[in-house]
């Protein structure tokens, strides 16, 4: 429940941002005839990230126990870990940058009076977000009850548009490059723990023959599948049998993302940066 939570979150704040600084932008310009785009390509971006992801639940799950949901499973492992890493260490560095690089591609937009352009900027600004969250969602509710995955789901999304109402209606800032920071590397250490279940799958269909004895056995101290063992499984990798190459990959890959993580520049941007400054010879409502 709580990785669900923590990805939902993150991608809620990022989303809201993004969709923020585009209607900020166009409020400072004052095209807000122009907003109906904007959300246009929100709400096709949702709807094709939701239906995306609930298909290919759907689909797997009828292989559920076979090899092929097992290889579905890994690969998904894989691509989750793989992406979490990518776009925590890039957000760390860059979030202090994503406001300008927006309303330089309105501003474009805008010149070229292409108004689908604002639609299409708006849907792959938010869809990035959405298959994102679909895929890290797909990996852990292979892993975790759904019911409690998705009410971890349904609680970040609660969560992160409480913050965003707080943040742009009611004025509260927010240093956003010590959030995402925060929460990265949270999600850094459920990576670590997708990548030792995709190593304990490939070593169950036999890709990966070697290292594969246990280095210990918790079980009669925190058996995995009872409540708390699926809580600490969740959370940090936790198995009650790991084997030597889960161990190792586990380690391996929390000290390279660590040290990745600590040598991206720090981004502190507070949520101000979402008001865009008023173009030269744009009037302001006070001017009227």
């Amino acid at each position: 429940m709580l990785p669900v939570f923590f990805i939902f979150l993150r991608e809620g704040i990022e989303a809201a941002l993004i969709v923020a600084i585009l209607l900020a932008y166009l409020d400072r310009v004052e095209r807000r005839d122009l907003f109906g785009h904007v959300l246009a390509g929100v709400g096709l971006a949702i709807a094709l990230a939701t239906a995306g992801g609930v298909a290919a639940y759907l689909t797997i799950r009828t292989y559920a126990g076979s090899r092929t949901q097992t290889i579905f499973e890994t690969v998904t492992f894989l691509l989750a870990a793989a992406v979490l890493t990518y776009m925590t260490v890039w957000m760390r560095a860059h979030a202090a940058t994503i406001s300008h690089e927006l309303r330089d591609k309105v501003a474009v937009a805008m010149d070229g009076r292409a108004r689908f352009a604002l639609s299409f900027l708006a849907f792959q600004a938010v869809g990035r977000e959405g298959i994102e969250t679909a895929v890290f969602t797909l990996a852990i509710l292979f892993a975790q009850p759904t019911h409690f995955a998705l009410a971890g789901g349904a609680a970040g999304l609660v969560v992160a548009l409480a913050i965003a109402i707080a943040i742009f209606r009611l004025g509260k800032r927010l240093d956003l490059g010590k959030f995402f920071g925060v929460v990265g590397a949270v999600l850094v250490v459920f990576a670590a723990g997708l990548l030792a279940d995709a190593v304990e799958n490939m070593q169950q269909l036999g890709w990966l023959d070697f290292l594969a004895h246990p280095v210990w056995s918790t079980a009669g101290i925190l058996a995995e599948g009872s409540t708390a063992g699926d809580v600490v499984h969740s959370l940090l990798g936790y198995a009650q049998r790991p084997t030597v190459l889960q161990v190792l990959v586990y380690g391996l890959y929390l000290v390279g993302a660590i040290a990745l993580f600590l040598r991206s520049r720090p981004a502190r941007v507070a949520v101000h940066a979402v008001a865009a400054p008023r173009p030269p010879g744009a009037s302001s409502p006070t001017d009227r």
